[in-house]
């Protein structure tokens, strides 16, 4: 197998058949795989899958400081995961990468409905849904 790199493509030649690798999509995609790789960002991914939340309620579903979430929270969104939406005194996050909704799909299957938290006091959860 012989392989070339010329700038961000990768050409490699395998029983005479050439094959072209973009090294910036390789790249990006290595880079989504790397933040999926953390449980607490999967367990607010898979939360954002069923509805936008703010940050007590993803606090109160992964039992970790708000400090701790917000962090995890600026990776997702420096990554174009989530985005996030201010309403009112809330800061709301949305899941937005259609790539990783399919990954979350493929891997946990169709999202749960919501279900307000009984530790939370976010309007989401104190309204039970009204």
């Amino acid at each position: 197998m012989k392989l070339w790199v010329y700038d961000y493509w990768a050409i490699y030649a395998k029983n005479d058949i050439y094959y072209c690798l973009n090294m910036n999509k390789l790249e990006k995609n290595a880079e989504i795989f790397q933040i999926l790789s953390n449980p607490v960002r999967l367990q607010i991914l898979k939360e954002l899958r069923k509805r936008e939340a703010c940050v007590c309620h993803l606090q109160a579903v992964t039992k970790r400081p708000q400090a701790y979430v917000s962090q995890q929270l600026r990776v997702l969104r420096d990554a174009n995961i989530v985005r996030d939406e201010k309403q009112g005194q809330f800061v709301y996050y949305y899941l937005e990468n259609k790539l990783v909704i399919q990954l979350l799909v493929d891997t946990f299957g169709p999202a749960d409905l919501p279900k307000p938290l009984s530790n939370c006091n976010c309007p989401f959860c104190e309204n039970k849904f009204d």
